[in-house]
């Protein structure tokens, strides 16, 4: 299913203070089975990220457990940041919201989120640290991991046993191995990899355990001079050498499962929603289309990965928090999180519920990576960086286009820490 997982483009820049309006858990003394009764909790949740069946399901067990209504108010991601920023600085904000994962940490430094330690402590003890990481800030836990998605490689199992190949690959060499016997043996591209499909160029640098930003004194600066990067940049280079992809385009110019549908590619690396839109364009490469993880340098590590997703949280401003945190423990338990991840395909907080996952060709295929996957710096500093021209992108043509990473580095220095220092 196709959604979109918006990065905080803006977010610090345009939010107003929050903090003023943090208002008292005026519900936090109602205790008994029907201390909640005749209360609304209102919850915003984005559209396609909750199915109908679960919200009624999630709904009957809240009002079953505290006497309140619960009020589901579906939004856009068009406009969503705007709309939420209003909404939090207004005297009845949303009690419980779904944010962004990469989104969090800018409303968080404002005073926006309330606090969740203490659900933390009751039900996140096994909450996967690699999708927990984007909800706590300078510390503290302020939302709580909801549901996750990442990158895996679709590939045309015509081509493949045209070429000659059996199994899929199970290592970053096999990979590369593989497509290059496509070449050889086919007529077909062996992927299609445009040179600016940055999110995966992201999840390259998590597998080398680098970052893009560093601590220069009090602000932070660009680490793309750094040899853990360049190591990722030259992974991306030798896989798009094998494409003939244009190094100045993302993966939505042209749409690259529309690329894919022709029936001439023999993989691309993409969200699992994207065969949907390749079938749109060309209904007869439905049967074709396989799904395996993204291979890493070994066998026994996939491909590091960028976790796009969204978390809970809490308004600060809200005056029903402990009734909120209610609702929270309903929803992010074992039985609804399990349900959300079968009914929706989506990577789930916990490993342990991955079993819900089981027939899902697209899930079971993105869920091996998402222990080690990551996302772009979470800090408030990185929304101005996606900005278009994303020096990121601008980065990785020029190192396809022949400078070394660390001349490329150097070129878009300074827009990169511009960026960063807000003073666009």
């Amino acid at each position: 299913m196709k959604r979109k997982l918006i990065s905080a483009i803006g977010v610090a820049g345009m939010m107003i203070s929050l903090a003023a309006c943090g208002g008292d858990n005026g519900d936090g003394d109602k205790t008994g089975a029907d201390g909640y009764a005749g209360e609304t909790l209102t919850v915003w949740v984005m559209d396609g990220s909750s199915p109908d069946q679960w919200q009624k399901d999630v709904q009957a067990a809240f009002e079953k457990k505290t006497k309140a209504k619960v009020k589901f108010e579906i939004q856009q991601w068009n406009g969503i940041q705007q709309k939420l920023t209003t909404a939090l600085s207004e005297e009845n904000p949303p009690d419980v919201f779904e944010i962004g994962n990469t989104q969090t940490p800018a409303y968080a430094k404002t005073g926006g989120l309330a606090d969740l330690a203490d659900l933390k402590t009751s039900i996140g003890a096994d909450w996967a640290e690699s999708l927990n990481e984007s909800s706590i800030y300078d510390g503290k836990q302020y939302a709580a991991p909801w549901y996750f998605a990442n990158r895996v490689v679709l590939y045309n199992k015509k081509i493949w046993a045209e070429a000659g190949i059996k199994d899929t690959p199970k290592t970053r060499d096999e990979f590369y191995a593989d497509l290059k016997q496509i070449g050889e043996k086919t007529d077909a591209e062996p992927i299609y990899l445009p040179g600016q499909n940055w999110y995966h160029f992201v999840g390259l640098t998590i597998g080398e355990g680098a970052e893009l930003v560093k601590k220069d004194g009090d602000k932070y600066v660009s680490n793309l001079d750094d040899p853990k990067v360049a190591a990722a940049m030259e992974t991306y280079k030798k896989f798009q050498a094998l494409s003939k992809a244009p190094k100045d385009k993302d993966e939505a110019t042209p749409q690259q499962a529309e690329v894919f549908a022709k029936g001439n590619v023999g993989a691309f690396i993409g969200m699992g929603w994207e065969a949907g839109t390749a079938v749109a364009a060309n209904k007869k490469i439905e049967s074709d289309i396989g799904y395996f993880t993204i291979p890493g340098a070994t066998a026994d590590k996939p491909e590091g990965v960028f976790l796009g997703g969204s978390n809970l949280a809490v308004a600060a401003g809200s005056k029903k928090q402990e009734l909120a945190k209610e609702f929270l423990k309903i929803a992010l338990s074992d039985q609804y999180e399990g349900e959300l991840a079968k009914q929706n395909g989506v990577i789930p907080n916990k490993e342990s519920l991955q079993t819900n996952l089981k027939g899902n060709a697209v899930a079971e295929a993105a869920a091996p990576a998402a222990a080690g996957g990551g996302t772009t710096p979470l800090i408030p500093e990185w929304a101005a960086v996606e900005n278009a021209p994303n020096p990121v992108k601008q980065y990785m043509t020029a190192v396809l286009n022949g400078k070394s990473p660390a001349e490329a580095a150097k070129q878009v220095e300074a827009e990169f820490n511009k960026r960063l220092s807000q003073q666009q």
